[in-house]
């Protein structure tokens, strides 16, 4: 069965347009030239941006740049999509598209437009009543609509990002108190180092991510910052001057986020700094998280031949063709979403510097390189502290093994007997492969009540051991 057209136009002629389609002629333009990557924009970048046409309408409406039926048709119109959740399929430009984001946007008043014909009982196509351009679009310009979209986004998976990671860094607090008693040894270079406790490791690697938190949350606080109602160049030309404030108001309660206009909508229609900046904090995250695999997947190793310290749970067979090998699998996942987060922050940097003079038309590759970083990262977490890090468990024994054996202890061991005597018991140790706190109970330098004393967590926290 053919498919059924409709003729619009635009400045450059007439073209075919799906009849069954919501867009118009320009978004048809958009869909044919750029058959690119098959990707669309993110469902929160969609309602970001049906959120600020909701509030443009209304304002407009009250600052009388619309008449009320039209500023309530596309209000209307929007609803169906944010309240209702209809519609999402009408938003078809690829995520690399023309510079600025000109073909989204006019996506997005097109589809407006035409759901508001229909609320009025008008066809598709029909922009008597409400046109793309001068009522959807009205007082806006790509330029200050498409950055607003992607400040209100990044915002909102921020939240869900920062939510799963205080439940992460919560896990990690609890293990460091579960394995607090665990005696194993530090390792520098990858060589054996001073003793430590498991629950120090899991410890550190909470703080860690609390840092990286906070990181987050300081560079999130620009993204607050709208550059809405400097239309084109941030000058404001073609709106109302108390359009800006406004709409970053309606803005705030529509998304509850707290927007504020921009101190410089020039600025911030030029520069994508605050981008650029919360871009490089997702990067510091995912390089600590890179850090955290890494390791877990080191302690883990094994089972006969590693480290063996930690079990991470098994989730699914590792091998095709080695029977009961099982692999750090959710590791190895979260290390690849790792790369390709600090990967998307290379692009951000890369096309925040491209801008020139009043825009960076980059703005597409951005926006979508950051909110789908910060999806992916989200949904790794989520998926790595429900499948890996609540799961672990200490192989006390391996750990006890290590401790008696590190040449570390000889560290601890000079303090109290002396550096020749010390050297002594390290170095039968090291030839009858004898634990150290063993030989110098049995050499005679410690009694047994001593070493229990000598090789515990004391040797964990700061101070210093009496010389005998």
């Amino acid at each position: 069965m053919s498919q059924e057209f409709r003729i619009e136009k635009d400045s450059l002629g007439e073209l075919k347009v799906p009849a069954g389609a919501y867009y118009g002629v320009q978004t048809q333009r958009g869909v044919e030239n750029w058959k690119i990557s098959g990707l669309k924009e993110p469902e929160v970048f969609i309602r970001s941006y049906l959120y600020i046409k909701r509030a443009a309408a209304k304002i407009n409406g009250e600052l009388g740049l619309l008449r009320s039926d039209q500023a309530e048709a596309i209000q209307a119109a929007a609803d169906l999509v944010l309240k209702e959740g209809k519609h999402l399929d009408q938003f078809v430009i690829d995520v690399y598209q023309a510079g600025a984001g000109t073909s989204f946007n006019m996506n997005v008043n097109e589809v407006l437009a035409n759901l508001a014909a229909e609320i009025k009982g008008k066809a598709r196509g029909d922009y008597s009543f409400v046109h793309p351009n001068d009522h959807v679009n009205a007082a806006q310009s790509t330029n200050d609509s498409f950055p607003t979209a992607i400040r209100i986004s990044v915002l909102k998976e921020h939240q869900s990002l920062i939510k799963i990671l205080d439940s992460v860094i919560a896990t990690f607090k609890e293990k460091a108190i579960e394995f607090d008693s665990i005696l194993s040894t530090a390792r520098t270079h990858l060589q054996d180092a001073v003793p430590i406790r498991l629950g120090q490791e899991f410890g550190a690697f909470a703080e860690m991510l609390s840092k990286e938190k906070a990181r987050l949350e300081f560079a999130a606080e620009e993204l607050h910052y709208l550059n809405i109602g400097g239309t084109a160049a941030g000058t404001g030309m073609n709106s109302h001057p108390d359009y800006a404030k406004k709409m970053a108001h309606e803005l705030a309660k529509l998304t509850g986020l707290a927007l504020k206009p921009g101190k410089n909508l020039i600025e911030l229609s030029q520069s994508l700094g605050d981008c650029c900046f919360y871009g490089a904090a997702l990067r510091n995250l995912a390089i600590a998280l890179t850090k955290v695999a890494n390791d877990l997947r080191l302690l883990s190793s094994g089972p006969t031949t590693g480290l063996a310290e930690i079990q991470l749970p098994p989730v699914q067979p590792g091998s095709s063709i080695m029977p009961g090998k099982v692999n750090p699998v959710v590791m190895e996942m979260l290390n690849q979403v790792c790369f390709d987060v600090i990967g998307r922050d290379t692009t951000v940097a890369y096309s925040a510097q491209a801008g020139q003079l009043q825009l960076n038309v980059m703005m597409p590759v951005v926006g979508y390189h950051l909110v789908s970083g910060i999806q992916v990262l989200t949904n790794a977490l989520k998926v790595s502290n429900e499948k890996c890090f609540k799961g672990i468990r200490a192989n006390e024994d391996r750990c006890a093994e290590y401790f008696g054996v590190s040449m570390g202890l000889a560290t601890a061991l000079n303090t109290v007997v002396g550096y020749e005597n010390a050297a002594k018991v390290v170095k039968r140790a090291v030839q009858e492969k004898k634990r150290i706190p063993d030989l110098a109970v049995e050499m005679g330098y410690l009694t047994e009540a001593e070493a229990k004393e000598v090789f515990s967590r004391r040797l964990t926290e700061p101070g210093f051991l009496e010389k005998k």
